[in-house]
């Protein structure tokens, strides 16, 4: 089970902008290159002030921006005739590299570390890699679970949220990252076995 499940109907909540978008000309790869653009600015102001706590707030605000701003610019290629081979490849790239930017500078933030941090985004981007490799087996592009890209934002999404109104986070908080990467290693898992058994 994953929070991706969810994604058809906030599309159809997004709908009437994402057509009131196109007829404004707005393009789906402007909005991909946007939503990135945006992720890197908030991950580097939160960076720069992380001895504060308020700038964490930023990142749930933001992650929920951006699961919409990910949800249009998917629409406008599908369902307004914008499908083009370089928006295939900066919807990718731009979600790993925004991914990135957004989860370090939870890596400043005690009892969080580098290296803790570090592995979630390096398997974090592995997991986005498996999706894609589903293609190249026959299948098609996978989005399984348990640790997907909106169960990620979400619990970013709630860290930030933590981060931002508490003075300090206990000890015991560390195992949420190690939690995520476990979850991120069955993912991984779960998305290479289903391609495979769907390819086959």
């Amino acid at each position: 089970m994953s929070i991706y499940a969810l994604k058809p109907r906030f599309q159809s909540m997004l709908r009437p902008l994402t057509a009131w978008l196109a007829r404004a000309g707005v393009t789906a790869n402007q909005v991909t290159a946007a939503a990135c653009l945006i992720s890197l600015v908030v991950a580097g102001f939160v960076a720069w002030n992380s001895h504060e706590r308020w700038p964490f707030l930023l990142i749930p605000l933001w992650m929920f921006l951006r699961m919409a701003f990910n949800a249009i610019d998917g629409m406008l290629a599908r369902e307004f005739g914008q499908k083009t081979r370089l928006g295939a490849y900066l919807n990718e790239l731009t979600d790993v590299i925004s991914d990135t930017a957004l989860y370090l500078p939870f890596a400043l933030v005690a009892p969080f570390a580098l290296w803790s941090v570090g592995l979630v985004v390096l398997l974090a981007a592995i997991s986005e890699y498996a999706g894609v490799l589903g293609l190249m087996v026959g299948a098609s592009r996978r989005y399984d679970g348990p640790m997907g890209k909106s169960d990620r934002a979400f619990v970013f999404g709630a860290l930030g949220l933590w981060v931002g109104v508490s003075d300090s986070l206990p000890e015991w908080a560390f195992y949420v990252i190690v939690l995520m990467a476990m979850a991120l290693v069955h993912t991984i898992a779960n998305r290479v076995r289903r391609g495979l058994a769907e390819g086959h």
